[in-house]
């Protein structure tokens, strides 16, 4: 039975480059000359620490356009909440998504189930599992996905025959 898998991926090696080329490009700017604005990174989660919230704003914006020239998609970053700092600066915590949570899963059933195309989704660990009796369906299946914003980013993956 044809089958592929939803998954959510992010390659670390391009998040590392694009946290690298941020952190050049505040070292360089004019507008944070003097700022101890700066940008850490530790696995799956980045540090952004600013002298206020307008400073963060931009790192955060610079950040961003690193993590689009690389071709990394912004859907796949979750933002915490912005911190008060000590010496009066501000933090917040930029978590990476690997995988797709359970709620995301049940959201992609849902989408699924609702369109009326015959094939069957299952959650397994932090992938979704789509199966149906012809690839047809399948590829139908994908174009409705790639249709819906549904806050994740999805790479489909592993198709069999």
């Amino acid at each position: 039975m044809p089958s592929f898998d939803i998954v959510s991926k992010v390659e670390m090696q391009e998040v590392d480059n694009a946290v690298n080329q941020a952190v050049k490009e505040i070292a360089q700017r004019y507008d944070f000359k003097g700022s101890k604005s700066e940008i850490t990174q530790e696995r799956e989660t980045i540090k952004i620490l600013a002298d206020d919230d307008y400073k963060l704003k931009a790192v955060v914006d610079v950040l961003q356009s690193k993590f689009i020239k690389r071709g990394l998609s912004l859907k796949a970053i979750q933002y915490g909440k912005v911190e008060p700092a000590s010496g009066g600066m501000v933090r917040q915590l930029i978590t990476i998504q690997q995988g797709i949570s359970k709620e995301k899963g049940k959201e992609i059933i849902a989408v699924i189930k609702e369109s009326k195309i015959k094939v069957q989704g299952q959650i397994q660990d932090d992938q979704v599992r789509v199966t149906g009796k012809n690839r047809d369906d399948l590829q139908q299946t994908i174009q409705l996905l790639k249709g819906k914003d549904l806050g994740v980013e999805m790479q489909f993956v592993n198709f069999r025959e």
